[in-house]
């Protein structure tokens, strides 16, 4: 089954050979879509989409993702970055050329609940989530057939109080082993150390049940009941030290009414954070999401 992953992502490696994606922030002046427009066309690039986004056109920050095609890219990466440097310097840009063929290798992290994991999985197979999912991870044993039919390797680690440490140790030493990316909470229920988190800084993503910041921690769809919400969700961010309080990426809500009970709140919440939760690593993955302080820009 492992040759079924490797030909799925050698397929997305030729299928986005020649696309590319350039991410800007820095200060809002004028000129700068026209130098970066400018700088592409006359390397003979094709633009297929650009977005940007400015939180105060007098003089605050500017955010700029850029796709573009350009024919033969592989071999024009070193040279096309070494000109673009001095666009950067003007503008005192922070930026990045992300290659889409190069593509990022994701590491799952799970517990015993298989919706989100599931959700993940399938549009992997079915193209629509372009990564390499080069390993899944679990404290549980319970998962491990299943991921496996996906030509996926699967490791339990078992996780407990006294020796978490030395858990969390053997994961940081599979994510250096597999050179992963990012890591996707996928109703992984643990909670994860500041040495762990700083490994992946920006590169981890959760799924929480609950549309924050609304019922942080632990049980929010018991919360949740008990007072009485109409309208229950799921929200998608990026891991830091503060508990369920990282940078949003993206957040849904179903409606409830007062004949639901608790259970029924965790049934109905599932198909939003399996759905919240893809979305967010897909926009993750096609370069579509720019960190500013505690928030995101989120170009969908």
């Amino acid at each position: 089954m492992k040759e079924l992953r490797d030909r799925k992502v050698e397929l997305f490696r030729q299928t986005n050979k020649d696309r590319a994606r350039l991410l800007i922030s820095c200060k809002d002046q004028p000129g700068i879509v026209a130098a970066v427009s400018n700088f592409l066309y006359e390397y003979g690039a094709n633009i297929v989409q650009s977005d940007q986004y400015s939180i105060d056109p007098e003089g605050g920050l500017f955010f700029m993702r850029i796709e573009f095609i350009l024919p033969d890219l592989k071999r024009q990466e070193e040279k096309l970055e070494e000109a673009f440097a001095a666009i950067g310097n003007q503008f005192r840009m922070d930026w990045r050329f992300a290659y889409a063929y190069d593509i990022k290798k994701m590491a799952i992290f799970v517990s015993r609940e298989d919706h989100c994991l599931m959700e993940l999985l399938w549009q992997w197979q079915a193209g629509d989530l372009v990564a390499d999912i080069a390993v899944v991870i679990s404290n549980h044993p319970d998962l491990g057939p299943t991921v496996e039919q996906f030509g996926i390797p699967f490791y339990h680690i078992t996780v407990t109080k006294d020796a978490k440490n030395e858990a969390e140790q053997k994961q940081l030493k599979l994510l250096e082993e597999y050179e992963i990316d990012v890591s996707v909470l996928a109703r992984y229920m643990q909670i994860l150390s500041p040495t762990f988190i700083s490994s992946q800084p920006e590169r981890i993503i959760n799924i929480h049940h609950s549309f924050l910041p609304a019922f942080v921690g632990a049980k929010p769809y018991e919360r949740a009941y008990e007072r009485g919400v109409k309208i229950i969700g799921a929200t998608s961010h990026y891991v830091t030290d503060d508990l369920d309080e990282g940078p949003i990426i993206e957040q849904d809500v179903l409606r409830v009414n007062h004949n639901h009970n608790a259970e029924d709140l965790k049934r109905l919440g599932r198909s939003v954070e399996r759905s919240v939760l893809a979305r967010a690593v897909a926009w993750h993955l096609e370069d579509r999401v720019l960190i500013h302080k505690s928030k995101t820009v989120v170009f969908n």
